[in-house]
């Protein structure tokens, strides 16, 4: 028996009955021969940690734009605390494990240049709704490995399509992801905000952290509790309304002091317009797109798009630099 089909059948004797299971797969867009020794989410998962597209997570931001020292979080270290949070309340509820993993690390992998900001302009000098969520699956499915795509499994591009709080995920693990973002980006944002002194736990709503906690690590712990308290033999992951409550006014109190905060956004107009000058400049000079985001019947806005979407906030930057900004004349 291969090492794959042992993986499989233990699935079947200890995962619950609401798990996804690898040999139940609704499969991939392109077939392929199975492996001897992985299941097929963690052939994804290992697909999505050696792309291209996971590893330039680490120079996009999460909420301060290219901060100033080395414990702010980014895009990749969101990504893996999301992943932490998922995996153990996977394990907690008997859910495949290598699944929530792969949809964990594959989560964010659409978002663009300098956060949500880049998407909002994206979105205005597109003329069309840009969703981090939905370029996520498009960079899976064409965009990766030069057009060929990661040919990831079903369940995965589900969870990556669905994992905003507004949408369902088709499965469990899924839904551990979705709920498992909410509670580490507003946790790990708070953590920054106290770095940055824009927050401090004495400022926060003292109704909400009577409920939650006085420390990030006790919020973490109670909410990862209340999931899995809440969840046992459920089809869905959930909090209880008290918790949940807790959480979206804690979510709303940090759209009011630190998401719209003028000190964290001073710089967000200078990105903001780095995006649409790029934009207009690639739309009138295609010739400066990199081959790879061309392809046949492709229109020239989607093109320009992708190429936009997929680039660090490193790499807008020096791009906007060596385009407009005059060099020093060198004489050798």
């Amino acid at each position: 028996m291969l090492l794959r089909e042992i993986y499989e059948q233990e699935e079947h004797q200890r995962l619950s009955a609401y798990a996804a299971f690898s040999d139940q797969s609704k499969g991939r867009r392109v077939p392929e021969d199975e492996s001897d020794m992985r299941t097929v989410y963690q052939r994804d998962r290992d697909r999505i940690i050696h792309s291209k597209s996971f590893r330039r997570l680490k120079h996009k931001t999460q909420v301060f734009l290219a901060p100033y020292g080395d414990h702010y979080r980014t895009r990749l270290t969101h990504t893996l605390e999301v992943s932490q949070i998922a995996r153990t309340i996977a394990k907690a509820l008997r859910c495949n494990e290598e699944l929530t993993e792969a949809i964990a690390l594959a989560h964010d992998i659409g978002h663009t240049p300098f956060g949500h900001v880049g998407e909002r302009a994206l979105t205005k000098v597109s003329g069309k709704p840009f969703s981090h969520n939905v370029h996520g699956v498009r960079v899976v499915e064409f965009l990766e490995k030069n057009g060929e795509g990661l040919n990831l499994t079903w369940e995965v591009k589900d969870g990556i399509l669905n994992h905003k709080t507004s949408l369902t995920p088709a499965t469990l693990e899924g839904d551990i992801v979705r709920i498992s973002d909410k509670i580490a980006y507003i946790s790990h944002d708070i953590d920054d905000g106290i770095r940055a002194g824009v927050l401090s736990e004495d400022t926060l709503p003292k109704n909400i952290t009577d409920i939650m906690g006085h420390s990030t690590r006790d919020r973490l712990d109670m909410m990862i509790h209340n999931v899995i308290d809440n969840s046992a033999e459920s089809p869905r992951a959930k909090m209880s309304d008290e918790c949940w409550n807790a959480l979206m006014e804690l979510r709303q109190y940090m759209f009011e002091m630190l998401y719209t905060n003028p000190v964290v956004k001073k710089e967000e107009t200078k990105a903001y317009e780095i995006i649409m000058i790029l934009y207009e400049r690639f739309m009138k000079n295609p010739e400066l797109i990199p081959d790879e985001f061309k392809k046949d019947n492709l229109d020239l806005e989607t093109a320009v798009t992708d190429y936009i979407a997929c680039m660090t906030d490193n790499y807008a930057v020096e791009l906007f630099q060596n385009i407009y900004i005059p060099q020093s004349w060198k004489c050798y």
